[in-house]
């Protein structure tokens, strides 16, 4: 799955291990990216972590419920004379709770800190969202923490509408959290909402 300008999404796989634990771990250490932690929740703290996180994301895809998407950088196709040249990783989006059986998924991302401030996360959510209204689904639903003020921006910016404020659920959800849909024919509310 392309989405973009010069982004591919394609499923997270093993030889993603190392990238992972740079963008997760080290830069968090280096450059202080604790907003990256903090909003994810990933406990990636090392390659064997990142590994089995990697084999979580299979595991979604195996059972159709949870499709992780690593969002890489792509390299154009004079660089190397290949098409499918990947260069950095970016980010990562899912979409989940996809077999709910109500035509209802969740979707979700993060941006690594280098990708930042570059247009990358509406990228490849303009793209998911068109991929998974294109395979059935009627709402997608994006919910991020109050205080993520770039996530709410990136929703608005991809025709997400915001449609209520979910309560704080300590420990996992700390913060109350802003929930935004979008429906399959581009209006962010549902007639009962």
């Amino acid at each position: 799955m392309t989405g973009g300008d010069a982004l591919l999404l394609r499923p997270w796989r093993a030889a993603d291990a190392a990238e992972l634990v740079l963008v997760l771990v080290l830069v968090l250490v280096q450059r202080g990216d604790a907003a990256l932690r903090r909003w994810t929740g990933a406990a990636v703290d090392d390659e064997a972590a990142a590994l089995a996180w990697i084999a979580g994301q299979a595991r979604g895809w195996e059972t159709g419920d949870r499709l992780g998407f690593a969002v890489v950088a792509a390299e154009s196709p004079g660089a190397s004379g290949s098409p499918d040249q990947e260069g950095e990783l970016l980010g990562h989006i899912v979409l989940k709770d996809v077999l709910s059986g109500d035509g209802r998924a969740e979707v979700g991302y993060w941006t690594a800190a280098r990708a930042r401030g570059r247009g990358v996360a509406p990228r490849p959510l303009t793209a998911l969202t068109g991929w998974a209204f294109g395979r059935g689904l009627t709402r997608l639903e994006l919910l991020h923490q109050m205080d993520n003020t770039a996530s709410c921006r990136v929703a608005l910016k991809c025709g997400y509408e915001r449609t209520g404020v979910l309560p704080a659920a300590p420990p996992e959800f700390p913060l109350d959290g802003c929930l935004h849909a979008r429906l399959r024919d581009g209006q962010g509310r549902m007639a009962s909402t």
